[in-house]
């Protein structure tokens, strides 16, 4: 009777689900910022569909993510339960931070989401349109100062290949990088900038509010919900998008790696994330495994050009 009981006991404990893990994610910049709003979107879907039991977001803002990306390879190595936000700006920071340590040293998961740049300006601004913003640009370069995100990211990106499509030398873009969507905000809102660079939904409240004005966004067809019109439009031959992905830490086992990939597609498919992805306003750009692996590559290949052409990279 003894042995059956023990027996049975065993059995029981073999059927049981295994545990869920309790996930740590890092941000790699300051709070209020497109990762940072990732980072805990995730948190509060892996919590709410109860992939992982406790999820404890922290903040590790500079450079683009490379101070960040720096710690979380060094710290987690091995480590299944460590979890980073990035994305196309620290495929850029990268680069011109010159950063030792690159996406090579942690492990890529997935490409989560995608967001178009916009263009703001304060309400109150003389700027009414992308053509009164080239007019200022043509006249004095230096005299338009542009708000965005980290050196070298999409923000930054965006603001040399404005210049370089209104046939103003990118290298002489009056960019002032902000380490995180916080500060950012606050300088444009403060008239500090003469316009602010950032994916909408980062800008969305203010705008809905009316304290900014929306003078057009980076994407190939107007957007339902955001009343710009496109760089395209406006006269300027510009499209891009910024992208966030989720990276495991480095030194991963297959196995380790195949199980934080299924709990990554268990949140992207989520209801909860879903519901997140529409009232952000954050497209499902969802690519896991070799496919990403190769997009990745291809990626930070052609970063490399765009920063070279406007004089970030040599």
């Amino acid at each position: 009777m003894k042995h059956f009981f023990l027996a049975s006991l065993l059995a029981g404990a073999i059927a049981l689900p295994a545990a869920a893990a309790d996930y740590s994610i890092m941000a790699p910049a300051a709070p209020g910022g497109g990762w940072d709003q990732t980072a805990r979107t995730m948190q509060t879907a892996l919590q709410t569909e109860k992939i992982s039991g406790k999820v404890q977001v922290m903040n590790v803002p500079g450079a683009g993510g490379t101070i960040g990306i720096a710690q979380f390879a060094s710290q987690q190595k091995g480590n299944a339960n460590a979890l980073m936000v990035g994305g196309y700006v620290m495929v850029g920071a990268i680069l011109t931070n010159k950063s030792p340590v690159t996406l090579k040293d942690v492990t890529p998961i997935a490409r989560l989401t995608g967001e178009y740049e916009v263009i703001v300006v304060p309400a109150a601004s003389e700027i009414k349109t992308v053509a009164d913003l080239v007019a200022k640009l043509k006249a004095n370069p230096g005299a338009v100062s542009w708000g965005g995100g980290s050196a070298g990211g999409t923000d930054h990106i965006t603001a040399g290949l404005i210049a370089k499509a209104a046939g103003v030398d990118p290298t002489k873009v009056n960019y002032i990088a902000f380490s995180g969507g916080g500060e950012a905000l606050a300088a444009i809102l403060g008239g500090q900038v003469t316009a602010g660079i950032s994916s909408y939904g980062e800008f969305e409240s203010q705008v809905k509010a009316g304290a900014l004005r929306v003078l057009a966004i980076s994407s190939e067809k107007k957007l339902e919900g955001i009343n710009a019109p496109t760089l395209k439009e406006s006269g300027l031959d510009v499209v891009i998008q910024n992208w966030r992905m989720v990276a495991a830490a480095p030194g991963l086992t297959p196995e380790q790696k195949k199980a934080v990939t299924a709990d990554v597609e268990k949140l992207v498919k989520s209801k909860t994330w879903q519901d997140s992805l529409k009232t952000k306003g954050w497209i499902d750009t969802y690519l896991s495994g070799p496919e990403f692996d190769a997009q990745l590559a291809k990626d930070i290949a052609a970063t490399e050009t765009i920063l070279k052409d406007i004089g970030l990279v040599k």
